[in-house]
């Protein structure tokens, strides 16, 4: 077993603390972008292209945990208002974590998948975007898949790998790639970074149209 120095365990962990900042900043400059998307009422979609939400089996979920934590913002004030400084840690706290909520709702509702003039781009949540060529694509076909779990967002070999974009556990449009594709995905190693895909499984609200408006390109 290689043992890694002092030297080199530090800088190891020096890299690692580097690569969290960044991606939370990553995410809090996602988060608030989706919000002001939201405002002013201007979608993440494409010149010339269309827009296909995928939040309809998450979007009420994600509403009662808005309306419940704000709820407990005003409870948990009203508990501890008598010590100052707790009372403006947990105010801080709570209103971060219903902004976050917030703003993930604006991301599902404001970073559709969209279908338009240079291909498909397919995204999910604060910073999923995947972006296909219509060059790279064989077919797009409604194909229903239903996992027991979480899916993991790569599955198969290095022969075969798909991309698993599912909402609640559930994907119906299935993108077959003409070879495996280089995409690039959000997050660090082993599934992170620069990929190389043959397929993708996604959700959309509405798999006919969606599967309607690829034909008009495809």
């Amino acid at each position: 077993m290689t043992r890694l120095r002092a030297p080199e365990r530090t800088a190891s962990s020096r890299s690692r603390i580097g690569w969290f900042i960044r991606r939370a900043m990553s995410l809090e400059k996602h988060l608030y972008a989706s919000i002001g998307r939201a405002i002013m009422r201007r979608p993440a979609v494409p010149s010339g292209a269309k827009g296909f939400r995928y939040d309809s089996p998450t979007l009420l979920i994600l509403v009662v945990f808005i309306f419940v934590s704000t709820i407990e913002v005003f409870a948990i004030d009203l508990i501890v208002h008598r010590w100052q400084p707790v009372r403006v840690a947990f105010l801080v706290l709570g209103v971060w974590g219903v902004i976050w909520m917030v703003g993930l709702l604006c991301a599902h509702i404001m970073r559709p998948h969209t279908v338009g003039p240079s291909g498909l781009r397919i995204r999910d949540g604060l910073d999923l975007d995947v972006e296909i060529r219509w060059d790279d694509i064989h077919a797009v076909a409604i194909r229903k898949h239903a996992y027991e779990a979480k899916p993991p967002r790569l599955m198969g070999g290095e022969g075969s790998r798909t991309l698993v974009v599912a909402v609640s556990n559930e994907s119906n449009l299935e993108i077959t790639l003409d070879k495996a594709t280089m995409v690039r995905l959000p997050g660090g190693p082993p599934n992170g970074g620069e990929q190389h895909v043959t397929a993708v499984q996604l959700w959309a609200d509405d798999p006919r149209a969606y599967l309607a408006e690829v034909k008009k390109h495809l």
